[in-house]
């Protein structure tokens, strides 16, 4: 339609520019512009939806989290597999936790379950979120953590009974694998079983540019995440948009804060156990990383909205490896003990490195068990992905009561009602039905 536009301008305002000539021009500019503006967001006619996706996370999540997640993760003495008191929190606290360390576990788990709904957004029933939300922070991510985090874990570094994984165990200090990998890879299945959304490619499989609807929240997000981050593993962020630039030839905004949460979600794993100069590495790495599962995305025909399982999962797991590299001895003595095996490349030999490719694919493998199926199965019971005229229209007027402002999206192409595109905020009674 704005090309269309921009077609017309020129055929009135120049007398020899046929209409071919007019529509290339046109679509040239139209293709530049969707260059600059180009957004990785949800859409505004999905807004009101993926903040109750949010609000779910937290809730639904928290709600599951209390019943099941923490005794998982947290309810020892327990086996090396799994925790098995506390349940509801009983008992609680206990002499080895409180309730602020209980919240902040929480925070981890619903945080994991956001990385999820990130991949499915503009697409997904409400029914499918609150059942994956609860069933990732009750039962899938309690069991990682419990892995790795808790002191009876298997391939947990502060083991109190039995031997650790290689001499070591496993250095995930903030959640490279047990946070943003859990997210990233349940996220992978969801959006591979629910396939892209309508347009995301075109018909000769092309990808198509489906633009967020604000560059400004996006960065005012950015900044929160990263103020955020700061509470447990700040450091990686130096250099990381230095290759977006270098591949698309412009600053796009966009591009720099996905690099910088990039380097954030892999930086989380070794924080406390690399020198400065090696998180710089790791940032700019884990900005290569993301921009090449996104290419790879975009030729397998991969649709995830937000990128999240590119930068959670792939950029999580290049984290994990990460440390195993740069983990230096004095800083592994000083968290988590002396006469630990270090990084490889910092001279400690290769124990902790082959912890770290455990973690990867035990937390792979245990995430693609109990989520594909459950993924799988509802879509099988039509209970995950909505209807075609319901993801055209957007959930916010179909299945939330409307828009949440005003809004109008050039990149709609399935064209609705004026009423509808600027001066709907709640659906009127006379209004008539798409």
């Amino acid at each position: 339609m704005a090309s269309q536009s921009c077609a017309a301008a020129l055929l009135g305002g120049l007398a020899n520019v046929n209409t071919t000539a007019a529509n290339f021009i046109c679509g040239q500019l139209d293709a530049i512009n969707q260059k600059l503006t180009d957004t990785t967001s949800v859409r505004a006619k999905n807004t009101m939806n993926i903040m109750l996706t949010n609000v779910l996370d937290a809730a639904a999540g928290g709600l599951s989290y209390y019943l099941f997640g923490y005794a998982f993760a947290f309810g020892g003495p327990s086996n090396g597999f799994i925790g098995r008191h506390f349940f509801g929190l009983s008992d609680f606290p206990s002499p080895s936790a409180d309730y602020s360390f209980f919240l902040y576990q929480w925070a981890f788990a619903i945080a994991a379950a956001g990385i999820t709904s990130g991949s499915i957004a503009e697409r997904t029933q409400f029914v499918a979120y609150l059942i994956y939300s609860s069933f990732l922070t009750g039962f899938v991510y309690p069991i990682v953590s419990h892995w790795f985090w808790s002191s009876d874990g298997w391939a947990s570094p502060t083991r109190t009974s039995g031997s650790l994984l290689f001499g070591s165990g496993v250095i995930d200090f903030a959640g490279s694998g047990v946070v943003h990998m859990v997210g990233g890879v349940a996220g992978l299945w969801g959006a591979l079983i629910e396939g892209p959304r309508i347009g995301r490619f075109d018909r000769s499989g092309r990808s198509v540019a489906l633009r967020g609807h604000s560059a400004s929240l996006v960065v005012l997000g950015s900044f929160m995440l990263w103020f955020g981050w700061y509470g447990f593993n700040p450091g990686s962020f130096l250099t990381i948009a230095k290759s977006k630039r270098l591949l698309v030839g412009h600053w796009n905004v966009i591009d720099v804060c996905n690099g910088l949460l990039a380097g954030f979600a892999a930086i989380t794993s070794g924080c406390s156990v690399v020198e400065p100069w090696a998180a710089i590495v790791c940032g700019f790495v884990a900005a290569w990383v993301l921009i090449g599962l996104n290419m790879l995305a975009a030729k397998v025909k991969f649709d995830d909205p937000l990128e999240a399982t590119q930068l959670h999962g792939g950029c999580g797991a290049w984290g994990v490896l990460f440390t195993g590299l740069f983990a230096t001895k004095k800083y592994v003595a000083e968290v988590y003990g002396s006469g630990r095996p270090y990084g490889l490349l910092m001279g400690g030999g290769g124990k902790l490195l082959a912890a770290q490719v455990i973690e990867i694919l035990v937390v792979s493998g245990w995430v693609t068990a109990t989520m594909l199926p459950l993924f799988y199965g509802l879509q099988k019971m039509s209970l995950l992905r909505i209807s075609r005229e319901d993801e055209t229209a957007g959930m916010d007027l179909t299945r939330h009561g409307g828009f949440a402002y005003a809004y109008h999206d050039e990149d709609d192409g399935f064209a609705k009602p004026a009423m509808y595109m600027m001066g709907r905020i709640e659906p009127s009674p006379q209004a008539n039905p798409l």
